[in-house]
């Protein structure tokens, strides 16, 4: 039995009716069944027009994955590690809900920190003391 949604977090879940696959032939071991079968899965959804994402959620996609969706916002997740085609299926909405599910994580802004005085007397001291060392290794000819 397939599930109707894609469990992202608990309070965001995609329907799979908003999902839509495209198989096609897919390359490398396989025998004949690469012949023969499409088993290839690619994914698409289109986040720009989500009726299911909240607006602050889809900014925050949109700006978090703006480089792997096209210019429409349809994201695209391809998957063509089996053989099998529901198996590829599965492989594709597991990696939707984790590229998902790490793109709405909320990063910690870095804090910009300086070296402390004792790190830049320390550096400069290491920086004498190896320009004292080439120094010494010139030869001198008179």
């Amino acid at each position: 039995m397939q599930e109707s949604h894609v469990v992202i977090t608990h309070s965001l879940k995609i329907p799979i009716t908003e999902l839509q696959f495209r198989t096609s032939r897919s390359g490398g071991h396989g025998g004949q069944n690469v012949n023969k079968l499409e088993t290839r899965v690619e994914l698409l959804f289109d986040v720009a027009h989500s009726s299911c994402i909240p607006d602050l959620l889809r900014q925050r996609l949109l700006s978090s994955l703006s480089s792997k969706l096209d210019s429409l916002g349809i994201l695209r997740v391809v998957a063509q590690d089996s053989r099998s085609q529901w198996k590829n299926k599965q492989l594709a909405l597991g990696r939707l809900a984790a590229l998902l599910k790490s793109a709405l994580k909320v990063r910690k802004k870095r804090v910009s920190t300086k070296p402390t005085k004792t790190a830049r007397e320390s550096r400069l001291r290491m920086k004498k003391a190896r320009g004292e060392t080439k120094r010494l290794r010139k030869v001198v000819i008179e």
